[in-house]
């Protein structure tokens, strides 16, 4: 058997793992029909990803529920802070000096841009230079800092929740839909964090029949300590009806 350091391009993610071991997460899922989804996909002008469309059906349901939209800092006297912008944290698979990692990037306000602002948001950051991007830079820097001093600069960032939105965002949404993975769980840094599997053909009843539809398992972890069931509940169902009946 032998060892090897772990590489310095995973070092962003060691310290978020470390960041979120506070974090009381809890799980649930659903099944969407994304019919209208792909249908409005089809009649665009310009392709949308599936993730795309999760962003804005999500932060405006996130818009509706301020209590989500939050995050829980301290654990003698623990604070509550809401925020009033609904930023989301995109994981991106990429690679840095031939790895591959994952990175993470700001969308602001989706609700607000709209698909194609978003869309161009997604696709910088899917096929940009993590090498060279700003919205990568932070990566970077813990990747230089020797490993003493790293630590303690990430959390002192992060325990600011003013700042904490341009770093991990007020929501989080991961996919691994490009793979054949049907569903899976994250915790992402923040109170909500949506993860999406693939969409495929499945058997769903409409008006009493059984037809074959376009189904994406979308599941939600939530930080218990901030929200209950019923609130994540309520989240993720409205997160599902905004995607089953969208309309742009």
């Amino acid at each position: 058997m032998s060892t090897r350091p772990i590489a310095r391009e995973r070092t962003h993610t060691l310290r978020f793992l470390e960041s979120v071991r506070a974090f009381s997460p809890v799980f649930l899922d659903t099944e969407v029909d994304m019919t209208r989804v792909l249908a409005h996909r089809a009649s665009a002008a310009r392709h949308h990803s599936v993730i795309t469309y999760v962003l804005v059906v999500a932060a405006r349901v996130l818009a509706e529920h301020p209590e989500a939209n939050a995050a829980v800092t301290g654990s003698r006297r623990p604070k509550v802070a809401t925020y009033p912008g609904v930023d989301a944290k995109v994981a991106l698979d990429k690679r840095i000096g031939g790895r591959r990692v994952v990175l993470s990037a700001i969308v602001p306000n989706p609700h607000l841009a709209g698909l194609d602002r978003v869309q161009d948001l997604v696709e910088r950051y899917r096929d940009g230079d993590p090498g060279t991007l700003p919205a990568f830079a932070g990566a970077r820097l813990l990747h230089r800092l020797p490993w003493p001093v790293g630590g303690p600069l990430f959390r002192l960032a992060l325990r600011s929740l003013a700042h904490r939105p341009a770093l991990v965002g007020t929501f989080a949404v991961t996919s691994l839909g490009h793979r054949p993975v049907d569903g899976f769980h994250s915790v992402g840094g923040t109170t909500v964090t949506l993860g999406l599997g693939r969409i495929a053909d499945r058997p769903v009843a409409r008006d009493g029949e059984v037809v074959i539809a376009p189904v994406l398992r979308l599941n939600l972890a939530f930080d218990h300590r901030v929200i209950d069931g019923a609130e994540a509940a309520d989240v993720l169902t409205e997160v599902r009806a905004g995607l089953e009946g969208f309309t742009g």
